[in-house]
């Protein structure tokens, strides 16, 4: 059985205003589109000097990485590989930013080294596709 994508969310005008962050909205930072898609991956990482696997899927992609949510959590800046576990493939990558606590586990922010929309075998939306405003 292959990754289940979820389909797009309907364009709301119920949203609110974009929000800014150092006078750029957060929708304009996006370098490429959020998708939500569980994946199952292996994330291959070393800590304190021993090589370590932990399972973990994701919650979204994007070309240039993904949410992953994992049992543990990873330091910021933490270089890592994750591995697909359905095509074996994997992409180097690094933790962006402290992971934060949920309920299913630690959501761990990742970046790729290189974008890799093949990676994640879906076909993302245009990267002009913005909501429709009323």
């Amino acid at each position: 059985m292959g990754p289940r994508a979820l389909t797009y969310p309907k364009p709301s005008s119920k949203a609110g205003p974009a929000r800014k962050t150092s006078g750029v909205l957060l929708e304009d930072r996006r370098r490429s589109q959020r998708v939500i898609l569980r994946v199952p991956v292996v994330i291959h990482v070393v800590l304190n000097g021993k090589p370590e696997k932990l399972p973990a899927s994701t919650v979204g992609v994007n070309t240039h990485g993904a949410m992953l949510c994992a049992a543990r959590s990873l330091p910021a800046g933490t270089p890592l590989e994750v591995e697909h576990k359905i095509t074996r493939e994997k992409k180097a990558g690094r933790v962006t930013r402290q992971p934060q606590g949920s309920p299913e586990g630690f959501l761990i922010p990742v970046e790729l080294d290189a974008p890799s929309g093949d990676f994640w075998h879906i076909s993302f939306p245009p990267a002009d596709w913005k909501p429709v405003e009323p």
